[in-house]
């Protein structure tokens, strides 16, 4: 097993935000998102993290963004390690878990695309049903859909479901009108329709291969007055992945992504709220294999032996 990259150290450039799972650098005229292998559940980054999930999840959307650029413009700059400027070279870890992207000015909204009812989604549709008893038809977002859709159903059409943009905690979902009175209404419109044409041409590729896509989020900016797709793309960190062959109406089924992690801390008696106690090496284990079987699966290789 490869060591875990929690934290990158670039001296030469200021840091100006450590996320979750990334770290920006300003270098200047663009910036160097570095995908580290740290990894959170319920809002706390855990102790330690994957080793290698940086470099899959860097690497997936490095996929995405190629096959989604006839859709919309990326903010893509140098994704190959070895056309970095001499003064990054050096830093080797770099190398896969990496990329230069232009400067953009994000617009302070998720683009949640949802093709099945799931996790809050499913949540927020409960309550809508349980508050309208006997009406064959609820309110969700602004769409109006059927009372009797059971958890992880698929929806009869993809929907969009926008959220706040929190830097802290969970985002919060609203309706298509509480976004146009963040934004302007034709702006809204058309992250609607990309955020859609991206989730299901995704949705199109991914389920042949084994996979259901069943809800992702974008981020999106603007870069010299363009609307530009930003951030990660169709992660198992943004996205919910669900194998094909065991996915059954009604249950949660299981995901490419760190469900296992989540399982475990249920487990332990952790408050959510103290230091998060370290993950064991089985549990790492399991959690790094569905990140690869995902990437194997949606892109035919191996994302450490390209």
């Amino acid at each position: 097993m490869i060591d875990s990259i929690l934290k990158s150290d670039i001296k030469e450039y200021p840091l100006v935000r450590e996320g979750k799972v990334r770290d920006i650098y300003d270098l200047g005229d663009c910036l160097l998102f570095v995908t580290t292998d740290r990894i959170s559940a319920f809002d706390r980054v855990l102790p330690n993290g994957i080793p290698g999930k940086g470099i899959i999840l860097n690497k997936m959307s490095l996929f995405w963004f190629s096959m989604m650029k006839d859709i919309i413009p990326n903010h893509l700059l140098i994704g190959d390690f070895k056309s970095f400027p001499k003064d990054l070279k050096k830093y080797e870890y770099l190398d896969g878990r990496s990329m230069m992207v232009k400067k953009a000015k994000r617009i302070d909204i998720e683009c949640v695309a949802r093709g099945y009812l799931v996790g809050s989604g499913y949540k927020d549709y409960k309550k809508a049903v349980e508050s309208s008893p006997g009406i064959p038809a609820v309110d969700l977002y602004g769409y109006e859909l059927p009372a009797d859709i059971k958890l992880a159903e698929k929806l009869p059409y993809p929907i969009f479901t926008p959220a706040t943009k929190e830097d802290d905690g969970h985002d919060i979902n609203i309706s298509f009108d509480d976004m146009t009175d963040r934004v302007d209404i034709n702006l809204a419109s058309e992250l609607r329709e990309i955020s859609l044409a991206i989730y299901s041409n995704a949705y199109e590729y991914a389920f042949p291969r084994g996979i259901i896509i069943a809800d992702t989020k974008f981020e999106f900016g603007f870069i010299k007055k363009r609307l530009t797709l930003i951030d990660e793309i169709l992660s198992p960190d943004s996205s919910r992945f669900w194998p094909v062959d065991s996915y059954r109406v009604g249950s949660n089924p299981p995901s490419f992504d760190k469900q296992f992690i989540r399982d475990f801390l249920e487990t332990t008696g952790w408050d959510k709220n103290s230091p998060p106690p370290e993950l064991p090496t089985d549990i790492v284990q399991k959690t790094l294999e569905k990140y690869k079987q995902a990437y194997k699966i949606l892109t035919g290789s191996d994302a450490f032996e390209e």
